[in-house]
């Protein structure tokens, strides 16, 4: 069993300095979504890799741009067609880490399976065991997984739960630090009811996680605020990280400065405003106030 170095440099950077996470990860599905708020349509491509093409052209842009570093931000989390690609001739993790001081996360799910007891679980994830190793010595530092919860069914809850563990294990034991992703819809209508069995599922596994190995939570943004004070202070969990969900900027903003010690993973939020027809600095200038803003309400 491969034992995540707590001495790394990436690990030592989750644990003492202040940031956000970038969520750079939309993959298949909802990549014409990103390209046409990015103001890219869909006849601008006519296939799959034209299309993955483009998106990596919009990612290179947000991490080459000199307000995206370090300084303010944690980790990025990478699709894994970002992966295979390179930055400035540089493949993309180790371009983040070497030149940005940002630590490169994988997502490795495969996309959701359909509605049952109000839950989509997380499809079979094929090949895993390959792409972990891939990752590795891609210099890929940890990892997210996504599922979703729209009602307080709490057996289906349970079953999110137990997957989102028992992958978590595979992928710590291949010395990478998993983040686990029980999304709750924002627009759920039973959202409360849903956080308050999420979190007890949460911190069941949690109890039983052996010292030495460590997760990070991404969760939907509570209605009660503080509500995961408990994970943010868990020693096994390195970090606690916020989706955004579907609010603006703005109200993801808002929700987060009332969770203290929760920092943002924000995708659509944190490229909000952004466009193709931009000149370089209209560009790095709305990404900075971005960034900025994302960070402030991280840090409370």
């Amino acid at each position: 069993m491969s034992i995540i170095s707590v001495t790394s440099e990436e690990f030592l950077k989750f644990q003492t300095t202040p940031g956000f996470v970038a969520a750079l990860d939309q993959s298949g599905g909802s990549t014409p979504k990103a390209l046409r708020l990015y103001g890219i349509k869909e006849d601008a491509w006519s296939n799959d890799e034209e299309m993955f093409e483009l998106v990596h052209q919009m990612r290179t842009r947000i991490i080459t741009s000199p307000s995206f570093n370090g300084n303010r931000i944690l980790a990025a989390i990478l699709f894994e067609n970002t992966m295979d690609r390179e930055i400035e001739g540089v493949p993309t993790a180790y371009y983040l880490w070497d030149v940005k001081k940002i630590v490169p996360i994988l997502k490795v799910d495969k996309g959701l399976a359909p509605e049952d007891k109000g839950v989509q679980l997380m499809k079979p994830i094929p090949q895993l065991d390959e792409l972990l190793t891939r990752a590795k010595k891609n210099g890929i530092f940890g990892t997210k997984m996504r599922s979703v919860i729209k009602l307080a069914n709490p057996i289906g809850i349970k079953e999110v739960v137990d997957q989102q563990f028992e992958v978590a294990e595979k992928i710590i034991a291949a010395g990478l630090v998993p983040i686990i992703e029980p999304e709750i819809d924002i627009h759920s209508p039973e959202k409360a009811q849903a956080e308050a069995l999420l979190k007890e599922c949460l911190a069941s596994h949690l109890g039983h996680l052996p010292d030495h190995k460590y997760v990070m939570l991404k969760l939907t943004l509570p209605e009660e605020d503080d509500f995961y004070r408990a994970f943010v202070e868990h020693p096994q969990v390195l970090k606690v990280v916020a989706l955004s969900g579907g609010y603006t900027r703005e109200e993801a903003n808002e929700r987060l400065r009332r969770n203290h010690g929760v920092v943002a993973s924000f995708s659509r939020a944190l490229t909000e405003g952004l466009t193709a027809q931009q000149t370089p600095e209209e560009f790095d200038a709305m990404l900075d106030r971005s960034i900025q803003s994302i960070y402030d309400a991280s840090i409370t």
